[in-house]
């Protein structure tokens, strides 16, 4: 159960981060309303609270969300906008994921 959990915070974060990312960047590169940088800014706010809940320490923690926002990356410049990965993207992407269970879930000594 702990790992579902841990997996959904870092999946929360990631979206809250990309999503909150994409709204500032379609305000300033696409001129939209301020109001998509006041969301995109709430939503980065978000992505800094949810990784506190995860079970090991700040350093742990956001090196291996890195590896989880690379597959969320992809998989958002896939569905947000249209750039399918190929099979080099999914193949680091998997490698990344590996490192990502090795450093938050492969059980430990003491």
């Amino acid at each position: 159960m702990e790992l579902l959990r841990s997996l959904a915070f870092f999946l929360a974060a990631g979206l809250c981060e990309i999503g909150g990312g994409y709204l500032v960047w379609v305000w300033l590169r696409e001129g939209r309303s301020p109001w998509y940088a006041v969301v995109g800014a709430v939503l980065l706010v978000l992505y800094g609270v949810l990784p506190t809940f995860q079970p090991a320490h700040f350093s742990r923690v956001y090196a291996a969300y890195g590896g989880v926002f690379v597959l969320l990356s992809i998989l958002w410049g896939w569905r947000v906008d249209g750039t399918a990965p190929d099979r080099f993207d999914m193949i680091g992407a998997l490698f990344v994921l590996l490192g990502v269970a090795v450093m938050m879930y492969w059980p430990r000594a003491g």
